[in-house]
């Protein structure tokens, strides 16, 4: 009995020995000094290619954090969904299983549902007041809610920006919409403008577009101008209506796993690099459109406006009807979000659409 109680006291002292050898293996893992010669290497995995201005913007930002951290932190952007999906992605850096997933704001709305306000049509009138809501009070919210019902860190905001209809036939007025079946994003909001509208919309996976437009199973669809260029679809649809319907925000979202592993030292460093990157990614965006417009006309699409105050009214009445409402602490986020692009705008600065 006593060589038994001895052999238990002793397995008791070992376990107890393991389990600190190992804690203090953690803290130093935790601890580690990163250097130029041995950096912390993160992946951000992306859907879209490499001639995209998405991918420019997101190499931007592993530059910029490469710069910031003096080469202690490098981030290898991977591009055209090699490791998933955008909600695939998210779930990886869920998991801890990727360094940063991007993700359009929508897909966050599976696990925190207060960001479907960000889903409504005509929510921002220009790119001021998208902006002024992220990088302020709107942000802080989808930040801690990102951190609380996901496990991950919302450390930026990129954007594919407004969206625009691509249509076979042209749409001049709100009447053409009549009957258009138009490809959307599985987006009870959107798919509500549109019907709105008149249209017939459908949820149809990105990559089938293309070929429903040739055979005629949808007439239009609807993303970026510079995504009527880069995707091809200017060989079927020469017509491009200037609706600005949705705004689109691609958010990038650490794990947490590898969030903790930057040294305190280099988080405000990173931050600084990844906010630079993608400040740079939205000027890249509006030259990437610019420049899609240009050559878009070369090929012989043509440009229509449309009385884009009457659709907002319909869809405005198509939502009261639906009963769409939303978190009061995030409505009063976007109202001043608005107030304050306003009172900006008449300050003397301004970036209309």
């Amino acid at each position: 009995m006593k060589k038994q109680k001895i052999l238990k006291t002793l397995s008791a002292f070992i376990c107890c020995i393991t389990m600190l050898v190992m804690l203090s293996g953690c803290g130093k893992d935790e601890a580690r000094t990163y250097t130029k010669e041995d950096p912390l290497v993160l992946r951000m995995g992306l859907v879209d290619g490499e001639s995209t201005c998405y991918y420019k913007g997101a190499k931007e930002i592993a530059d910029r954090v490469y710069e910031k951290t003096d080469g202690r932190i490098k981030i290898n952007v991977i591009p055209g969904g090699a490791l998933g999906d955008e909600r695939g992605s998210v779930e990886l850096a869920m998991n801890g299983d990727l360094d940063i997933a991007t993700a359009a704001n929508s897909v966050l709305t599976n696990w925190i549902p207060e960001m479907a306000i960000l889903d409504q049509a005509y929510l921002w009138k220009n790119t001021d007041e998208a902006h002024m809501a992220v990088d302020g009070e709107l942000g802080d919210l989808i930040e801690a809610a990102a951190y609380e019902k996901m496990g991950i860190h919302v450390i930026g905001y990129m954007e594919s920006g407004f969206r625009d209809v691509f249509s076979v036939k042209p749409i001049e007025k709100v009447e053409d919409f009549s009957g258009v079946k138009i490809r959307t994003m599985q987006n009870r909001y959107h798919m509500a403008a549109f019907s709105s509208f008149g249209a017939m919309p459908t949820a149809l996976a990105f990559n089938e577009q293309f070929t429903a437009l040739q055979q005629g199973t949808i007439d239009a669809c609807e993303n970026g101008v510079s995504g009527c260029y880069t995707n091809g679809f200017y060989e079927v649809t020469k017509n491009i209506t200037n609706t600005k319907h949705a705004f689109v925000y691609i958010l990038l979202c650490m794990s947490d796993k590898s969030w903790n592993m930057i040294p305190e030292d280099l988080r405000e460093p990173f931050l600084e690099g990844v906010k630079e990157g993608y400040q740079a990614e939205r000027q890249y965006l509006q030259e990437a459109n610019e420049d899609a417009v240009n050559k878009l006309k070369e090929k012989g699409v043509v440009f229509h406006d449309i009385d884009i105050t009457k659709l907002q009214t319909l869809y405005k009445e198509q939502a009261k009807k639906e009963g769409f409402t939303f978190d009061p602490k995030w409505q009063n986020a976007v109202d001043k979000a608005i107030q304050e692009a306003e009172k900006e705008n008449k300050d003397g600065v301004n970036n209309t659409l």
